[in-house]
């Protein structure tokens, strides 16, 4: 045998907040698009992509460190209000019984 398993591999990211990898259906996919920083759900936008674990704490990290601009290729500040919307509006429907 070659060593290969049938199995399907996982594909990994890494949440450009705490630096982790963790499987890419566990993490937030982020698009630019004009200046502001939209969740992509079903990962078919066009353009770059970067990824965040859906937790504020991973929102805030990438933001103090400036991360989506750099992991985005885009110049400038970018918006994530919209990101921290979906994050907060996914936290309170997990918690909600």
């Amino acid at each position: 045998m070659s060593g290969r398993t049938h199995a399907r591999a996982c594909p990994e990211r890494t949440c450009t907040g705490c630096r982790e990898r963790a499987a890419k259906r566990d993490l937030l996919r982020i698009v630019a698009v004009e200046g502001v920083c939209v969740p992509d759900h079903r990962g078919t936008l066009p353009g770059r992509g970067a990824y965040v674990h859906p937790a504020s704490v991973c929102l805030d990290l990438a933001v103090r460190r400036r991360a989506f601009p750099r992991a985005l290729r885009v110049q400038g500040p970018l918006d994530t209000a919209d990101v921290r919307r979906t994050i907060e509006a996914m936290a309170a429907s997990q918690a909600a019984p």
